[in-house]
């Protein structure tokens, strides 16, 4: 309004006040974007006093101050995360801090975030990458009030982490393509047009979901034997076709089942794997032996085709959907996996998962970062 004087008629400036917070309303759930951007929403919750910070864009910096928890501090961690423990020699993938361009990523605050989440429950449904982050969050809170007390209860699919002091809950519900796998007489059918074990998911207080490392499981790895949709049944799709209509399920979903004012709805974004050095223009190497990220801003093979799905389905939503956009920074991470350091240090490599303490805890700060902003 900086082209307007004080001596503007009364009325053109009742116009203006009332229309600035439908400007943010619309920044902010990026409405007037082509891309999902959740930088409004960083500059709304006061990260950027200057205008709108996209806290995905910037590059990793060594800081030695890092990490911000030792993994020997946080007992449950799961053995093929435990990469220290698994003999890794080198330390420096645990020195690496994300720095946004332009503002800084607020430093984690687990006391803080724990007394947000009282009287609450906050559940990551997804693969073994969703499994990653919630072990992350866990430590992290942990770390922060080791004195708080604790329990943790694994029943079937699902694990519990509760405060009972805070009656808060932090959960994880292994869904790996979030529509439904069903047992019939054709054997296991994925079904890309069904989600009845979202029942769990209704009444949540925050939910994060994640979904892309099943897809492209083959051979004995593929937990289904046909594909559904609608009543066309189909032996194999092209499995990005697939996982969009199974996300844009998931959207169909959220839209009839969510009140955005009681339930926080978050896509993780996809985590990617580092298993073809061609990636980051060095064709004979994999995630094994990496010490170091990549340097800049910009992952060499560009931008992830799930993660493009997934922005696609998210913009054509009603309803608001925070994307905690992982990918592009994860990207650069080719540092951070088990590799050789996942199952006990025995032989095979894991160029998927992530070590943790390690790159899923920037996924947390990320997402304290967007849950402090509301």
């Amino acid at each position: 309004m900086g082209s307007y004087s004080f001596a503007a008629p009364a009325a053109l400036v009742l116009v203006l006040l009332l229309l600035i917070p439908f400007f943010f309303f619309n920044q902010i759930h990026g409405e007037s974007y082509d891309r999902i951007d959740n930088g409004a929403l960083a500059a709304a919750g006061g990260f950027e006093p200057n205008g709108a910070c996209d806290l995905f864009k910037g590059s990793w910096v060594y800081d030695n101050s890092y990490p911000l928890y030792e993994a020997t501090a946080c007992p449950f961690v799961e053995k093929e995360f435990d990469c220290l423990k698994n003999g890794r020699p080198d330390r420096d993938y645990l020195k690496y801090r994300w720095q946004p361009s332009g503002c800084s990523l607020p430093r984690f605050n687990g006391a803080e975030l724990l007394w947000r989440l009282r009287g609450k429950r906050l559940l990551f449904v997804g693969d073994s990458l969703s499994l990653n982050q919630w072990q992350s969050l866990t430590c992290m809170i942990h770390v922060a009030v080791p004195r708080a007390k604790y329990t943790l209860q694994r029943t079937q699919g699902l694990s519990t982490f509760t405060f009972p002091t805070y009656n808060a809950s932090i959960m994880f519900d292994r869904n790996a393509f979030l529509v439904d796998i069903m047992s019939e007489e054709s054997g296991r059918v994925l079904k890309l047009d069904s989600i009845q074990s979202g029942t769990m998911w209704k009444g949540m207080d925050v939910l994060i979901f994640n979904s892309w490392h099943w897809w492209l499981h083959t051979g004995r790895k593929q937990p289904w034997d046909v594909i559904q949709d609608g009543s066309a049944v189909y032996k194999d799709m092209v499995r990005l076709v697939a996982y969009e209509k199974a996300l844009n399920t998931w959207a169909r979903w959220v839209e009839s089942n969510i009140d955005p004012t009681k339930t926080r709805v978050i896509f993780q974004g996809v985590s990617p794997d580092h298993a073809n050095g061609s990636d980051w223009a060095q064709p004979k190497a994999d995630c094994r032996g990496q010490t170091r990220p990549v340097a800049g801003s910009n992952y060499p093979a560009g931008p992830h085709p799930a993660e493009l799905v997934a922005e696609k389905v998210l913009r054509a939503m009603s309803k608001p959907v925070y994307l905690l956009n992982i990918t592009p920074l994860s990207q650069l991470r080719k540092d951070g996996h088990p590799s050789a350091y996942g199952l006990g240090g025995h032989s095979g490599l894991d160029c998927s998962h992530w070590c943790i303490a390690g790159v899923p805890d920037t996924w947390n700060q990320l997402l304290y970062a967007a849950l402090i902003s509301r």
